[in-house]
């Protein structure tokens, strides 16, 4: 692990995204989030994001600018700069992490929490752009703490369940 302290160290926030090369590693912590790995590896390029809803459902992206808050927009990111390099979607390597379900007790029967929503997204816009999923680690009760080392295409992801809350005296 002594390598990654000669990276750079990027912290995404969330609606943030990081494109870069071997010199990075690439951190945050998600919730419900998610979070999409991108992954050249023979270029050794790679690319992060932290979006916190799938969509804003616009039909016109050219009103606005893209917003890496939402998924397919941080996917569409990522993209024009990765194809700025050289590097085509389906060369990349791709990983999907968060989407976990942070009050579960709140949640009602029947109806999907948005961290299901946006895992399910995510594997979605991926499978649509050709881009193969080597891993996954999605869902679950909780946050998640990523690093990715762009350098070697590894993403560390551990997962922290929230602490029961203690009974009222």
């Amino acid at each position: 692990m002594a390598r990654l302290n000669d990276l750079i160290d990027i912290f995404l926030k969330p609606g943030e995204y990081f494109v870069g090369d071997a010199n990075y590693q690439i951190r945050t912590m998600l919730g419900s989030c998610v979070s999409i790995t991108l992954w050249h590896p023979v270029s050794g390029i790679g690319a992060m994001s932290h979006f916190l809803l799938p969509t804003r459902n616009l039909v016109d992206t050219s009103v606005r600018p893209l917003d890496a808050r939402y998924g397919d927009e941080a996917l569409q990111l990522m993209l024009a700069e990765l194809a700025q390099a050289g590097i085509k979607p389906q060369q990349c390597q791709s990983k999907i992490f968060g989407g976990g379900n942070m009050f579960p007790k709140q949640t009602r029967k029947g109806l999907m929490h948005i961290g299901r929503k946006n895992g399910e997204a995510a594997r979605t816009l991926l499978c649509a752009h050709g881009i193969p999923i080597v891993s996954e680690s999605l869902f679950g009760i909780g946050h998640r703490q990523i690093i990715f080392d762009v350098s070697t295409g590894d993403v560390w992801s551990h997962q922290v369940k929230p602490l029961p809350i203690p009974p009222s005296p």
